[in-house]
């Protein structure tokens, strides 16, 4: 067992920090071991079928009730929740530079930038996607959303989110989940920091159905890794944060609510290491539809469609013979929301920049560049390997609407839309 985590997707796991703080044969003693309170908190209704039912019970040194204090309203600077006031765009793909890293002081929960909202929160339904830019640590703040699970992909600087079932330490290439409700706090090891978030408001992230591909490949239970028990016994004036009904609001108390000695559930965060995905592709000819990249789906009501897919992009062969190898054009009924990590994007290497955004919303056009098109039509068909990329995507059932921070955003890419203005007729009759 990794000394930091416990391995393995959805398990019911157990820890403690402290010998005997775990009951057993019961939940809920009349009396927990060292003087210890039990909560249970949970991630789906009661119920739900032993499949779905997701919960995890804690024991803590304060219950969360002992946290509360008298909120107040706090300016959510940028972030933004859906439905929101979305900015007039007009129906075309849509491009971003990376957000610059400000020189001044920034942490991580005043740095999230809303680009898109989609659905709506009340509801349950539907995603907002936001980059966060960091220059310092929280400290003596602590934060929960309750009205979605959040899911961090970095992309430049690593990570530490301090949470309350224990710590979890990601950089680029790693991902974390921070299911809704759960306490934490971010830190900054290595200094300044930019990234992405999907907020999810709906059903929690879990593993695809493989289908035919069968037990194996994309990716694999094993490597997903959840925090041990780690606890701040810890009194000092804090403030804790809470966003609810797509507001922030703040209280004061006087200690840290990471003060979890022990847990035992399925309801927890999470991390990855998105390089231990696990590709399968054509090995004839023909390409692929995307699905078979996702790494994280978000289920829906409606069977085969999902909330939102997390899709990955990593390294990966390409063998297939007379086949057009990038991305094809195409028209989706799902929004796409895409960004890169590190490398190259294969079907955009110009433009599209590790740390950019590029959106390609529902029932709108889009697909390779001209270059890209000429370069994938006339090359050698021989086994190449693609190294050194990391793009992703997040994939969502609703329309995303572009916040006006977004639309007004000096990054902003003018000229995208009309990149496919450049692809010229071929069409010759007599020559079939």
């Amino acid at each position: 067992m990794h000394d930091c985590y416990m391995t393995g997707f959805g398990n019911g796991f157990e820890t403690e920090a402290l010998p005997g703080a775990l009951p057993i044969g019961r939940n809920s003693p009349q009396r927990c071991a060292y003087g210890l309170y039990a909560e249970q908190i949970s991630g789906s209704p009661f119920t739900a079928p032993r499949a779905s039912n997701e919960r995890t019970w804690l024991y803590r040194i304060r219950p969360t009730v002992a946290h509360w204090g008298d909120f107040r309203p706090r300016d959510a600077g940028l972030w933004r929740t859906a439905p929101c006031q979305a900015a007039q765009m007009p129906p075309a793909p849509l491009r971003w530079d990376p957000l610059p890293i400000p020189d001044g002081p920034m942490t991580f929960l005043n740095g999230i930038h809303t680009i898109t909202t989609a659905g709506d929160a009340g509801a349950q339904a539907g995603m907002g996607t936001h980059v966060y830019l960091a220059t310092m640590s929280m400290v003596d703040e602590y934060f929960y959303n309750a009205d979605g699970e959040m899911l961090i992909v970095p992309q430049h600087g690593a990570l530490r989110l301090r949470t309350e079932f224990g710590v979890i330490d990601i950089a680029p290439g790693e991902i974390a989940v921070l299911p809704r409700g759960v306490k934490f706090l971010v830190e900054l090891p290595d200094g300044p920091v930019r990234g992405y978030i999907c907020e999810n408001y709906g059903g929690g992230f879990t593993l695809p159905e493989r289908g035919p591909i069968g037990a194996n490949c994309l990716a694999n239970p094993r490597d997903f890794l959840t925090p041990v028990a780690a606890f701040e016994d810890r009194d000092a004036p804090s403030r804790l944060v809470v966003k609810y009904g797509g507001a922030l609001w703040e209280a004061d108390i006087d200690h840290s609510p990471l003060d979890v000695v022990a847990w035992h559930g399925n309801y927890a965060p999470y991390k990855y290491d998105l390089r231990r995905f696990s590709p399968v592709g054509p090995v004839l000819f023909d390409h692929a539809d995307p699905s078979i990249f996702t790494t994280l789906t978000s289920p829906s009501d409606t069977p085969g469609t999902a909330n939102i897919d997390f899709v990955i992009f990593p390294d990966r062969w390409l063998v297939a013979e007379n086949t057009f190898r990038p991305p094809w054009y195409h028209v989706n009924v799902m929004s796409e929301f895409m960004g890169l990590i590190y490398g190259a994007y294969d079907a955009k290497k110009h433009g599209f920049v590790p740390g950019g955004i590029s959106l390609h919303n529902s029932m709108l056009p889009h697909g390779p560049d001209r270059d890209s098109f000429e370069a994938a039509s006339t090359a050698t068909l021989a086994p190449h390997k693609l190294e050194n990329t990391m793009a992703f995507m997040f994939e969502c059932r609703f329309v995303q609407k572009v916040t006006a921070f977004a639309a007004r955003a000096a990054q902003l890419q003018p000229g995208y839309r009309d990149y496919g203005r450049s692809l010229g007729r071929k069409f010759d009759p007599s020559k079939p």
